[in-house]
């Protein structure tokens, strides 16, 4: 495509056996008498000549993901590179083909995984102007000529830059074929990798993103206190997942500790792939230690900062990361695009003596054995939580005088330049205010959608909540402080220090001195109030705010928090949370299995549209059809004291039309909603003692939960589901749960 050129192939997790080479194109008729299958050499890294070939061979007996790419630092930087998973199937492999490179592939596939139909299916899923390269194994089955496939692929494409390779299999290979074990029959036998002339990057614009996550326990040290935590991949917090709009992700998590896990995809709306939205008994059943599952999704009409999270228990505590969603390539940014971007993560540390203390907020260095059981024991007797000991920017706490190991997270910038900020709030119990001394803040993103741009000198986010902010490093020098503080409207007990970490120009001195900054109060609600009321959609031709103007569904929820007897408890009674007087109790199997293969006794749908007199406990979700309109009212209330909530809806984005404080008057507020260019969101926060209205459209079949993203209210019931009709045909249906789906 620019010019053929050398290139050094590296495979991760197996050695292979160089069985050929040569110059030009590889001519497989010819070439494969020639491999050498006696004393062939075996490599990990092998230099493919330029303009030529070589072909190896290898054996699949090594279960993951393994990386393939070319080791020339640029060509990887470009896109040169793929991975194999040893469990995925031969169709989902074809997908991979849509990566930057073409490499040609001569697979073993069993006839009934492939066929024209579904070659030009999956062509057609992929931009006109990418390149591919296919070895196609032809079983005699399917009767067509390389020429007959070549023509439709061109027509399905749309394109001329396809190189189809037609390979026979023997009597003897196709005899091997059928005396395989019957379980791997169906499944992708790799038996020969063949690299021909790669091309440079074509100008693909989606392709498939492959990670692992492998959970473990890893020691941690924070505030001066070494302990082991749940992470991933030994990180905390856990790897940035990086993404483009319209990209596949598939996540293979493998449970390697004693716990029950899932992960949630915060904020990704799982266009009818709800079997990968992750929360417990929810739209899954969990992975059990030992066990793996692989999160498959794709990502679709949505960019910006997201994050990922456990969602079982409170093991987000440390379990979580970013998600970040680059635009298509080649579609800039709606503002002036930054010199650089960074991710800040706003989290909670804890180093309390654990014998001593119940805890409310759970740190990033408990292990969670001592939450479990701090947990069982406040809910046995029915105690109140306590407090953490700090918060973190980036899993670094503020500097500590008798604890030299913790200064503190820094941020190095150069005078002149421009950064955007992805600030996530992964608390389990905080909203907080986020800013920089000296600085202001253009925010141009909130969860994941533009907004207007607008600057402010502080942030306010609650748990869930990420914003994208822009920071002009236009001071020249120095050294400037960044806070995290906590808000709380009301008097509830929670930890009122801040989180710091330094902004630091470059070319000052070490010894430079810092500037402070004044945080605000801790119950600064006007400036809560202000900075949500300056957030409004973009609502841009390109990314219009399709707010719903007519509603098939006006629902009020109460929520708020109360006592339930409790036989055990000190006090005959504990905490229970509500939406309409409904406390919601997890069923035995996922909501979502027993909706898709119609379990009776799972769950109701009655859930109330507005709230009964009398509280009550259940598995109660409320029904919508497809594509339905959706008008929801979320009122605080005082059973025991006003309280904050950050509210969070899977599967769904809203449209956060009004709010105030007091109880919603349905005669005078609605005239003054915006029904114009609020902000859309996937988590609001309620504010203590008032009321926030959002509208939505039910067009995502399945069933999604919507909660409290204070963990301590989670726990005790403050969270409710949907659950969204199938529409008209497969493109308006929940897809079949996959085969690897966790069982309870």
């Amino acid at each position: 495509m620019i010019s053929p050129e050398s290139h050094p192939f590296h495979l991760h997790g197996f050695n292979f056996f160089v069985v050929g080479s040569g110059i030009g194109n590889f001519n497989p008729n010819k070439d494969p008498p020639n491999f050498n299958l006696v004393d062939p050499v075996e490599r990990n890294t092998v230099g493919v000549p330029t303009g030529g070939w070589v072909a190896i061979r290898f054996r699949a007996d090594n279960p993951g993901v393994w990386f393939l790419h070319c080791h020339l630092e640029v060509h990887t930087t470009w896109g040169l590179k793929m991975a194999f998973d040893k469990e995925l199937r031969g169709n989902e492999y074809l997908k991979q083909l849509s990566l930057r490179s073409w490499v040609v592939l001569d697979w073993m596939i069993s006839s009934k995984d492939i066929n024209c139909k579904k070659l030009a299916f999956t062509l057609s899923k992929y931009p006109s102007s990418s390149s591919f390269g296919l070895v196609i194994v032809n079983f005699g089955k399917n009767n067509y000529t390389k020429s007959q496939l070549i023509l439709l692929a061109r027509k399905t494409r749309n394109t001329a830059h396809i190189s189809i390779i037609m390979h026979e299999l023997d009597r003897s290979t196709e005899k091997e074929r059928e005396m395989a074990p019957s379980s791997s029959s169906s499944w992708l036998r790799l038996r020969v990798l063949v690299l021909v002339a790669c091309l440079l990057p074509s100008f693909i614009q989606c392709k498939i993103r492959i990670y692992k996550f492998n959970v473990m326990a890893t020691n941690t040290t924070r505030l001066c206190s070494t302990k082991p935590a749940v992470t991933v991949n030994g990180l905390f917090p856990g790897p940035t997942i990086f993404a483009n709009e319209d990209d596949d992700l598939l996540v293979k998590v493998v449970n390697q500790v004693q716990y029950n896990l899932t992960i949630h995809w915060h904020g990704i709306k799982q266009l009818r792939s709800g079997w990968a939205d992750g929360p417990a008994f929810i739209t899954q059943c969990p992975i059990q230690p030992g066990q793996t599952y692989v999160y498959n999704f794709t990502i679709t009409d949505q960019r910006g900062t997201l994050w990922w999270h456990a969602h079982i228990g409170w093991l987000r505590a440390t379990v979580h990361g970013a998600l970040v969603i680059l635009p298509k390539l080649g579609l800039p940014y709606p503002f002036p695009p930054p010199d650089s971007e960074v991710v800040i993560i706003l989290d909670l540390a804890e180093n309390k003596n654990l014998m001593d203390y119940l805890f409310y907020m759970v740190a990033a260095i408990v292990f969670y054995s001592d939450i479990e059981t701090l947990i069982n024991s406040a809910m046995k007797e029915g105690l109140p939580f306590q407090v953490s000991d700090a918060y973190t920017i980036n899993g670094q706490s503020r500097p500590i005088s008798n604890c030299s190991s913790e200064g503190g997270f820094s941020f190095p910038v150069e005078p002149g330049k421009k950064y955007m900020l992805r600030i996530i709030n992964a608390a389990l119990n905080e909203e907080l205010f986020f800013k920089i001394a000296g600085h202001s803040l253009t925010v141009v993103e909130v969860d994941a959608t533009y907004v207007k741009p607008f600057k402010t000198g502080t942030i306010f986010i609650t748990p869930g909540q990420t914003t994208n902010a822009i920071l002009e490093a236009d001071l020249g020098t120095g050294n400037y402080l960044m806070a995290a503080s906590p808000f709380m409207a009301e008097p509830v007990p929670i930890d009122y220090t801040a989180a710091t970490a330094t902004v630091h120009y470059s070319g000052t001195q070490s010894s430079a001195a810092t500037t402070f900054t004044d945080l605000p109060p801790r119950n600064a609600t006007p400036l809560a109030t202000a900075f949500v009321d300056s957030l409004k959609s973009l609502n841009s031709q390109r990314y219009p705010a399709r707010v719903p103007l007519t509603v098939d569904h006006s629902l009020l929820f109460t929520m708020g928090l109360g006592f339930n007897p409790c036989a055990t408890c000190i006090r005959g009674s504990r905490i229970a949370a509500y939406f309409n007087n409904i406390s919601f109790i997890r069923p035995a199997i996922s909501l979502l299995n027993a909706h898709f293969f119609n379990i009776s006794g799972v769950f109701a749908d009655d859930f109330p549209g507005n709230p009964p007199i009398r509280t009550m406990e259940g598995t109660r979700l409320y029904r919508l059809a497809f594509n339905s309109t959706v008008q929801l009212v979320l009122q605080d209330t005082a059973m025991i004291t006003p309280e904050n909530h950050p509210i969070h809806l899977h599967g769904m984005n809203f449209f956060v039309v009004g709010r105030g404080l007091g109880n919603f008057d349905p005669e005078k507020d609605p005239s003054n909603f915006n029904l114009v260019d609020p902000v859309e969101r996937n988590t609001v926060g309620v504010p203590s003692g008032g009321w926030v209205a959002v509208r939505f459209r039910a067009d995502n079949p399945g069933v999604w939960f919507m909660h409290c993203h204070l963990e301590s209210h989670t726990l005790v019931g403050l969270e409710m589901a949907f659950v969204v009709d199938n529409g008209q045909g497969p493109n308006q249906s929940v897809r079949p749960p996959p085969r690897d789906l966790p069982s309870c």
